[in-house]
């Protein structure tokens, strides 16, 4: 693919004299809600949106695709470095503002770097004794559970499953129990860049798309807790090593005080939405809201670990700095699909799929994005700025969108490219291709079980 991307590159580059061609000549254009192009021109502005999604089939990289679709788009639509320039000045401070994300993200970081999931690990370990069936499912707890508050699958797969593999070995239903799990929790995380780019398409609260997709995640966790259990239970799997060398000499007390921030946030995030509307009318506002999450688990992290109190603001800060600049990334992607959006692209596709039976609408699309989710899934937030504008621009609710970004996600757990799978490859130490082998049968079947809801719903 190198001389591809190479020849991709000098041809975008070759683009620029034009669009400063255009720039200078372009007429200008009132603004206003975007017509309907017909006839040919209904053709040519979807090109751009087509030459993204087969770029990134093809693995190039999310902001060349979005940039070679822009430009098209531009080249296309007479839109000129002005256009661009407003669209790009706008998409980015709004993706930045995210801040109930970052800030979830930053703070579960922090509680990984002081040790807080591997105390549990071990913890859980010392106390079941041989019941490996019982650690294969908690290994699915802790991964859902710091997936869903950190927001980010594959940071989480990182940590755990070289701890899982350690403690199990390489369990094939394991593994795509915690691809199922992840999958269902960074789509529907309050802290992930997911959630992000779904409340900047629909305008909806995050708060309000995480409360209508929570039970959703819980079956899809439980499912995975299921599978990986029996996995263990099936195959008779035995602890393969000793406690991590971390905790080598601490009782269990102390190995649990390392587990009370992680507790703290996980509970923080999960029961906030139930308990804040509770005490809003007495207090005026909710309790477990962001500012005292971030300082009650940061005091938590040095009160109950090792850390300093210069080491864990340092954890908090460093640990912003993945969402961030992927919050940047798909704040410059969304630039290129907004240009697309000017030519009324996304228009012609609504106009299209409106001529389907109401009762197929969500769960075509919700096929449509397991299916990009599949070839393209190293960046599922660039997927979702493809699709969710056509699902929003159908009319579907909050919900549905999250049914639509949920396929997404599944998609992406039998992906190549994905950053979660070669996590997992890495930790427990088998080739990528073996762990797609061995999710594709569970990770279909759960993908199965979601659109027969889709249908349902």
């Amino acid at each position: 693919m190198k001389f591809g991307k190479d020849m991709l590159a000098k041809a975008l580059a070759l683009s620029v004299p034009l669009l400063v061609f255009f720039s200078l000549t372009a007429w200008a254009e009132e603004e206003g809600p975007v017509p309907a192009p017909e006839g040919f021109m209904a053709f040519v502005v979807v090109i751009p949106l087509i030459l993204i999604i087969v770029l990134l089939i093809l693995h190039v990289d999310m902001l060349v695709a979005g940039l070679a679709g822009g430009v098209l788009a531009m080249l296309a639509g007479g839109l000129t470095l002005a256009d661009a320039n407003a669209e790009l000045l706008s998409t980015i401070p709004s993706m930045l503002a995210n801040t109930v994300p970052i800030l979830n993200s930053a703070i579960a970081m922090a509680v990984f770097k002081s040790g807080g999931y591997t105390a549990a690990l071990v913890l859980v370990r010392r106390l079941i004794k041989d019941k490996t069936w019982v650690m294969a499912a908690f290994i699915i707890v802790l991964q859902a559970a710091a997936t869903y508050m950190s927001g980010i699958g594959g940071g989480s797969a990182m940590v755990i499953a070289p701890l899982a593999f350690a403690a199990l070995g390489a369990i094939p239903e394991l593994i795509a129990g915690m691809s199922i799990a992840t999958a269902a929790c960074f789509t529907t995380s309050p802290a992930s860049l997911e959630s992000s780019v779904v409340s900047q398409i629909t305008g909806g609260e995050v708060t309000a798309y995480v409360a209508n997709m929570q039970p959703f995640t819980l079956l899809f966790v439980v499912i995975s807790i299921v599978l990986a259990s029996w996995g263990a239970f099936k195959r008779n799997a035995l602890f393969t090593s000793e406690d991590d060398g971390q905790f080598e000499g601490m009782g269990n007390g102390e190995v649990f005080k390392y587990c009370i921030p992680t507790i703290y946030l996980l509970a923080a995030v999960i029961l906030g939405p139930v308990i804040n509307p509770l005490v809003a009318p007495i207090l005026g506002h909710g309790i477990l809201i962001p500012f005292v999450n971030m300082v009650v688990t940061v005091a938590l992290v040095i009160l109950c670990t090792k850390f300093t109190v210069n080491e864990a603001s340092g954890a908090l800060v460093d640990g912003s700095s993945y969402i961030l600049t992927r919050l940047f990334g798909v704040g410059i992607f969304l630039t290129f699909i907004n240009l697309i959006e000017k030519l009324g692209a996304f228009t012609v596709i609504v106009n299209l799929a409106q001529g389907a039976p109401v009762f197929l609408l969500v769960p075509a699309m919700v096929l449509a994005g397991f299916a990009i989710g599949f070839p393209a899934g190293a960046y599922v937030a660039s997927i979702l700025g493809l699709i969710l504008p056509i699902a929003h621009g159908l009319g579907f609710s909050l919900f549905e969108i999250g049914l639509v970004t949920m396929g997404v996600g599944f998609g992406s757990q039998i992906s190549y490219v994905n950053i979660t799978m070669q996590a997992l490859a890495s930790g427990f130490q088998i080739d990528i291709s073996e762990v797609v082998k061995g999710n594709l049968k569970w990770v279909s079947a759960a993908f199965a079980l979601l659109f027969v809801l889709a249908i349902i719903f």
